[in-house]
């Protein structure tokens, strides 16, 4: 029993159905049912609307994202507070204090993969169809034998079938197919270029200046560069059809990067300070709040008031000072009146 299989069932019946209607869709306002863009326009249609399904979970990804960089500052302390101590108590109480932690500020810290892992069956399951489909195969749902086997026969073009690849092109007995290796290259660098920019705006704009200067940014670095070679070499093996899903998927995830860092910068890095300052010129940011000045305030030390004398004290027209900086107020007398004593009663 493939349990595998049976676990990407329902996933995959969907995928098919989405497939399925955007084909039917094109082909009732007239497009050809057999031609490749038909079907390769049937894919950019399914992409978007899985994509777009999932955009709460990634929402949810960025706000998990930006609470852990609230409480960064607190699990540092501990950490610190527990450095170079690796007896057994000593990690007990680590562990109790960093779930304390996460339990007050209500954070999770697998909550930034969770929607990953979600998505990953559903991706596979769209890699499944579609490769499937590619070889005429027939579902396990609405992608039944004649779709499929149409599938597997369109071209783009009137040349390029979407079942080959830039590997299989070049190396096909009858000879290279120069059209579908000319349209697999342009879309692998596209592809490659996508997935650069996409890791590109997150380490230059959406990093604060915090996590810069920690070793991470270093491998955020090195991926920025390793990442777009993985669809440079096996984007070549890729399918057309493949491909283009691959590449719709690319361009989708790079523009929602973008709004999402133009929109929600992460606190503290470059982004953040471009939106406060596009905010200012249209006097839409918000004033910040007068308890920083407040306090201040409250902490300026008083200044210590001099001690007057007599002497002083009559010149100015005043009275007379205590050392305690409080003015020496005048007795009074018996009967509650402010007259000296030295006045004589009548």
């Amino acid at each position: 029993m493939d349990f595998l299989g049976t676990i990407l069932w329902p996933l995959k019946w969907v995928v098919e159905l989405l497939l399925v209607s955007w084909h039917w869709l094109l082909t009732f306002f007239g497009m050809d049912s057999a031609a490749g863009i038909t079907w390769v326009l049937s894919i950019v249609g399914l992409v978007l609307v899985v994509r777009t399904a999932l955009i709460p979970l990634f929402v949810k990804q960025i706000k998990n994202q930006r609470r852990m960089m609230e409480v960064a500052p607190q699990l540092k302390k501990i950490q610190d507070k527990y450095k170079g101590k690796r007896d057994q108590l000593s990690r007990e109480a680590m562990s109790r204090e960093t779930m304390a932690l996460y339990k007050n500020t209500g954070t999770n810290p697998l909550g930034s993969c969770l929607p990953l892992l979600v998505q990953m069956p559903i991706f596979f399951s769209l890699f499944s169809v579609l490769n499937g489909a590619q070889n005429s195969k027939a579902g396990v749902g609405p992608l039944n034998a004649t779709l499929a086997k149409e599938f597997g026969e369109a071209r783009l073009f009137g040349g390029a079938p979407l079942h080959s690849s830039f590997q299989s092109a070049m190396n096909d007995p009858a000879g290279p197919q120069v059209l579908v290796m000319i349209i697999a290259a342009i879309m692998v660098v596209v592809m490659t270029a996508s997935q650069f920019i996409t890791q590109l705006q997150i380490v230059s704009k959406n990093m604060s200046d915090e996590t810069k200067a920690s070793p991470m940014f270093k491998q955020q670095r090195i991926l920025l560069y390793i990442l777009p070679f993985v669809f440079l070499f096996s984007g070549f093996a890729f399918p057309l059809g493949v491909m283009f899903y691959w590449l719709t998927t690319n361009i989708w995830t790079m523009v929602q990067q973008f709004i999402i860092i133009r929109n929600m910068p992460m606190p503290g890095s470059e982004a953040a300070r471009e939106r406060e300052a596009r905010l200012a010129r249209k006097g839409k940011l918000e004033p910040k709040s007068d308890a920083a000045t407040i306090v201040v305030e409250e902490r300026k030390p008083v200044q210590r008031q001099q001690p007057m004398g007599k002497n002083r004290a009559k010149k100015a027209g005043g009275t007379p000072q205590q050392p305690g900086g409080t003015a020496q107020q005048p007795k009074k007398n018996d009967d509650g009146s402010g007259a000296s004593n030295n006045t004589p009663r009548k």
